[in-house]
């Protein structure tokens, strides 16, 4: 048995006040409304009962005699048939109040628990109001990405796990350095809590309990198709929000920066003209201006040729100048084109200055961590470990 109890680094000083209010109602919804309805019984009488067995019998095992059936029927089961998904009957209402639906204590405890230790980064990396519209958007892309392989299925769906897979995405991307504590217990040997490395734990949770079982059709009552949908939209999320560095495309006039495709060299162009070439003489005579000018006409094969240490100075010109999302597409571009150099410890060191200069000290944790994987000089070092003890945003 493997149990996720908690993770590391936390959020100091920090209440993630969204990430408990989700769960709160969550709860209150269950003991509200699940636990009282599930309690009473229904009346044979109800056309809605009629409804319910009409739709949702066909798809239980035949051994199942009807009278069984009914005898098992509470209230609360008619009323997930109304409020909850149904891909053959969607409405937008039921998108969203399913998500707050849960269809045993257990499905909502192993729900909540997992909100509970990854929520909290989440909700400080992107803010409450971009917490919860990011919770409640790819709680939405679960059941829609659900509902593409369910067909003409009136079996609602309920619950939050899409929604919380969409926070566990945004986590695997954010927070690639963070320890998740694993409750582990191997009866009788082996009892104890050990720290795992969080995509690790994450990975497992995505290929092993849900891509596998979905890609092999496996029968189960667990959604898989909603929490591999959540899951991938938290990931597209995450990758947007750290390509424009979480702002919005239009405050920064580069923010298409390397994006445009080589042009066709015009024979009659001087050579003084290309960009590249004017970028490597701006460095070379320490000019941010003429170097500003270039990048703005700069394509994507001409980025690939610039260099970690080149990236670097570029980045801090364009921050200087208000053009904080060019600086950061730079400086990932340079990540990307370089993956297998040594020399990339000035890169995450300044990924992460600047990520702690914009207010974003969970960002810069993981930048600055990444820093002493790439051999840096005593004083990159110096200056991560500095940064480091700036943020004063984790404990252990």
């Amino acid at each position: 048995m493997f149990i996720p109890v908690g993770d590391t680094p936390n959020p100091r000083n920090f209440t993630p006040w969204v990430n408990w209010f989700l769960i709160a109602v969550n709860v209150a919804i269950y003991l509200l409304i699940s636990m009282p309805l599930a309690a009473r019984g229904v009346s044979f009488d109800d056309p809605l009962l009629q409804e319910y067995v009409r739709y949702v019998y066909p798809s239980l095992p035949s051994i199942l005699a009807l009278r069984q059936v009914l005898a098992q029927i509470s209230t609360y089961d008619l009323f997930v048939f109304v409020h909850g998904y149904k891909p053959a009957a969607p409405e937008l209402n039921d998108l969203f109040f399913s998500m707050f639906l849960h269809g045993s204590f257990l499905h909502l405890a192993g729900n909540m628990l997992f909100l509970w230790i990854y929520g909290d980064n989440a909700e400080h990396r992107l803010g409450r109001l971009g917490y919860l519209l990011t919770y409640l958007m790819t709680g939405v892309a679960a059941t829609l990405f659900f509902g593409m392989f369910a067909g003409k299925s009136m079996t609602p769906l309920v619950g939050a796990s899409g929604a919380i897979s969409g926070v566990l995405g945004l986590y695997f991307l954010l927070f690639p350095r963070n320890k998740v504590k694993v409750f582990i217990a191997l009866f009788p040997f082996f009892f104890n809590t050990v720290l795992l490395p969080a995509r690790l734990v994450l990975g497992i949770y995505i290929v092993v309990d849900n891509l596998l079982p979905f890609l092999t059709g496996a029968q189960s009552n667990v959604a898989f198709g909603a929490h591999l949908g959540g899951f991938f939209a938290g990931l597209a999320v995450a990758w947007v929000g750290e390509h424009f560095a979480w702002r919005w495309p239009w405050t920064d006039s580069f923010w298409r920066l390397g994006s445009a495709k080589a042009k066709q060299p015009i024979a009659e162009e001087p050579v003084s003209h290309s960009p590249l070439l004017d970028i490597r003489n701006a460095l070379a005579h320490n000019d941010p201006d003429q170097a500003i000018e270039a990048l703005a006409r700069i394509d994507r094969s001409e980025v690939a040729q610039l260099e970690p240490n080149d990236c670097v100075v570029l980045a801090n010109w364009l921050e200087d100048t208000g053009h904080p999302i060019a600086a950061t597409r730079l400086l990932r571009s340079c990540l990307a084109n370089h993956q297998h150099a040594d020399n990339l410890a000035d890169v995450y060191l300044m990924l992460g200055l600047m990520r702690l200069r914009q207010g974003q000290p969970t960002a810069a944790y993981q930048y600055l961590l990444n820093v002493f994987d790439y051999d840096p000089s005593p004083e990159t070092a110096a200056r991560a470990r500095e940064a480091l003890n700036q943020i004063d945003m984790y404990r252990h």
